[in-house]
């Protein structure tokens, strides 16, 4: 970018915000130059990637988008925060929608969004870490409850989609309704899922790591006072687990 000089007739400026510069009426209007074409961008290579986010943020919240049937364990984990809400007179909405948005999108899915080389065998560049962040941020507003009031001073990346996340939001409303609606998944339905997926991925794991993480957290709880516990005698499928360990350590 060029801007006038009085002792050389041209100043080179670089494409970068220059907030520290001697001259501040110079560094006003070069600043505000950048700003524009930084402006102009950024809303140009949005509108490249908007197909791929609204694609992306479709197939995330909904239950059956082009022949993939949501996951068992979804609709069964859902109804489960439900379950507690009712248990323990919890009947505020914005609650119930903070739980699950943060068991699902905002634990699961905002991480592969913002590294994406935990599922690909792909190197992030910064570039492309910033793109992403952008990207991740937007899902993280989606599925909040609050409303975010953005003015001339928020930063670029709230800016750039706020006009599309009361849209998004929408999508993440209807997206739990859906799943609170599909018909209940039984304890019998849901350990013979889990049975299959064992089996189908039984050579991908090892099983002595996974109950080493599995003892790590159930440890810390005393699982003789839980109604659901007792039921399912997990006191005792612990102790054996413990026993397991031991004898192979």
């Amino acid at each position: 970018m060029i801007t006038p000089d009085l002792e050389s007739g041209v100043k080179v400026w670089h494409l970068v915000k220059n907030h520290e510069h001697g001259d501040q009426k110079e560094g006003d209007r070069g600043s505000k130059m950048v700003s524009e074409i930084y402006l102009t961008r950024l809303l140009a290579t949005k509108g490249t990637l908007q197909k791929f986010v609204d694609d992306l943020f479709e197939t995330l919240f909904s239950t059956v988008h082009r022949g993939s049937t949501l996951p068992l364990a979804i609709k069964y984990m859902f109804d489960f925060l439900d379950e507690q809400a009712d248990r323990h007179g919890i009947y505020d909405t914005d609650v119930r929608h903070t739980w699950k948005s943060n068991c699902l999108p905002l634990r699961f899915w905002v991480n592969v969004i913002k590294n994406p080389q935990f599922v690909f065998d792909i190197h992030k560049s910064s570039i492309t870490d910033a793109c992403l962040s952008v990207v991740a941020q937007t899902f993280m507003d989606s599925c909040s409850t609050s409303e975010h009031r953005l003015g001339k001073d928020s930063p670029s990346n709230k800016l750039l989609y706020a006009k599309d996340i009361p849209n998004y939001k929408s999508w993440v409303e209807r997206y739990y309704a859906d799943i609170t609606r599909m018909p209940a998944i039984s304890d019998q339905d849901m350990n013979a899922y889990l049975a299959e997926q064992a089996r189908l991925h039984s050579t991908e794991f090892n099983m002595l790591s996974a109950l080493n993480e599995i003892y790590s957290y159930v440890s810390k709880y005393t699982l003789e006072q839980e109604e659901q516990a007792r039921k399912q005698r997990l006191a005792y499928k612990v102790e054996q687990l413990i026993s397991a360990m031991s004898l192979e350590s």
